[in-house]
């Protein structure tokens, strides 16, 4: 059954086995109750690398117990980063997760050449799981924090990621809108173009796992009235599991506007590495968190 509900993911993943997740800088409450709620849940073993006597004075303030987790003392940002990150290479974590660390230092090492989390050629990108309460089912949108105006080589990778990340929710056949400011084709706009090529490619079998259709405004992809009125018949269209955006200012203004307008939920991860990466704003909640922690644990 395909998981419509974020909280649903705890069911789901306490049937698998524990993943192991590594948070860099975790100096942070938001970072530490997240990581305790999962360990409580049972769906992750967690390493805290960073300032030991802060963390266990975060714990000490927040309630939570010190020994639940293996804590490595590093506290320089970018030292407990690349410790982070050298613990994963080891083969001892599946997921890595963000803490206090700023995301331009926490994306830096993850793409560091010699000792980062990339393979040649890998392009990351931004993959957010939204619970939202005028929508019937969870949304999955791309992409909000890495990548600002994606080229068509872009997009492909991020349809793919989109389908991939929808396929762990086990939604077996996801629609993925492709969005632009209009559903009607215009050679002047980048978007609708892509859109059409992105499509034919699906067609064609060359982006397998998933239905594409675009370019669709946003509410012909999420509204089946406004579908109606204006005559478009679709799959995907008012029915959308997943929206490829055409650059980070509309994603993000979507990503945030679900929680801080619509009191919305999400959780949100960055795929092309080679595990897993929890990237979350500093200003997230502690469920955001907590939610994006799952989310890497289904697509470790």
């Amino acid at each position: 059954m395909p998981i419509t509900k974020l909280e649903q993911m705890f069911d789901v993943l306490k049937s698998k086995g524990k993943k192991r997740l590594i948070a860099a800088y975790a100096n942070d409450s938001h970072t530490i109750d997240a990581v305790s709620h999962a360990i409580d849940l049972g769906i992750v073993e967690g390493t805290l690398v960073g300032d030991k006597e802060i963390i266990r004075q975060v714990c000490k303030d927040e309630g939570v117990n010190y020994e639940k987790f293996h804590v490595i003392h590093e506290p320089d940002e970018i030292k407990a980063t690349m410790r982070a990150i050298k613990t994963i290479n080891d083969g001892d974590g599946d997921i890595l997760m963000k803490g206090l660390v700023s995301t331009d230092k926490y994306m830096r090492c993850i793409f560091n050449k010699e000792d980062g989390l990339m393979d040649a050629g890998a392009i990351l990108t931004h993959v957010t799981v939204m619970e939202n309460p005028n929508y019937h089912k969870l949304l999955i949108i791309s992409d909000v924090a890495i990548i600002p105006l994606p080229d068509l080589k872009q997009k492909i990778t991020i349809a793919n990621y989109l389908i991939k990340t929808a396929h762990a929710l086990d939604i077996k056949l996801p629609k993925v809108a492709l969005l632009a400011a209009s559903e009607m084709m215009s050679a002047s706009m980048p978007a609708c173009v892509d859109a059409a090529i992105l499509c034919k490619m699906a067609d064609r079998g060359q982006i397998k796992g998933g239905i594409l259709d675009g370019p669709l405004a946003l509410d012909l992809c999420i509204d089946q009235e406004s579908c109606q009125i204006k005559g478009i018949k679709s799959p995907v269209a008012g029915d959308a599991d997943c929206i490829l955006f055409p650059n980070i200012e509309a994603a993000n203004t979507l990503y945030k506007a679900n929680t801080k307008l619509s009191g919305g939920e999400q959780g949100a991860i960055v795929c092309g590495a080679r595990k897993p990466c929890v990237l979350s704003s500093r200003g997230d909640s502690v469920k955001t968190k907590l939610y994006s922690i799952a989310l890497a644990a289904l697509m470790a």
